[in-house]
């Protein structure tokens, strides 16, 4: 019998779970889906600049599992960018932050919200303009 998987702590759900390109149809080449815990991989290292080890204690998994994680998301965004894929962002195995994780270094989490930020204007991700969902 397999192991149970290990449910990843995220602190901050995306903003926009949909990006792409502007001049293409979604459905022409295809998507790439990215699972939330990738994204959460991909901000807490590429944007808040931690350690692979820090990204670990964060999301509360081993360490060899976040290089796993952070190489799949990689993999994903040079796919959507590379190929003009749309890039959708949802699934996977995880659970929001309550406000009362130890190695919690999100400022909502520390307000005791942990849904991410809520202001406006671009997102880290923000390599064209967002697409509805509705779209």
């Amino acid at each position: 019998m397999p192991r149970p998987r290990k449910w990843r702590h995220i602190c901050a759900m995306p903003e926009r779970k949909v990006f792409g390109p502007l001049d293409v149809p979604a459905d022409r080449n295809g998507t790439v889906t990215m699972l939330v815990d990738e994204y959460e991989t991909i901000r807490l290292i590429d944007l808040d600049g931690l350690t692979q080890e820090e990204c670990a204690q964060q999301m509360n998994v081993a360490r060899t599992t976040v290089q796993g994680i952070y190489a799949a998301a990689r993999k994903k965004l040079a796919l959507a960018l590379v190929e003009g894929r749309v890039l959708v962002i949802e699934g996977g195995d995880y659970t929001l932050c309550d406000g009362q994780h130890p190695f919690c270094r999100h400022r909502a989490c520390r307000r005791g919200r942990g849904r991410g930020r809520r202001q406006g204007g671009p997102t880290p991700l923000a390599m064209s303009k967002a697409r509805e969902e509705d779209e």
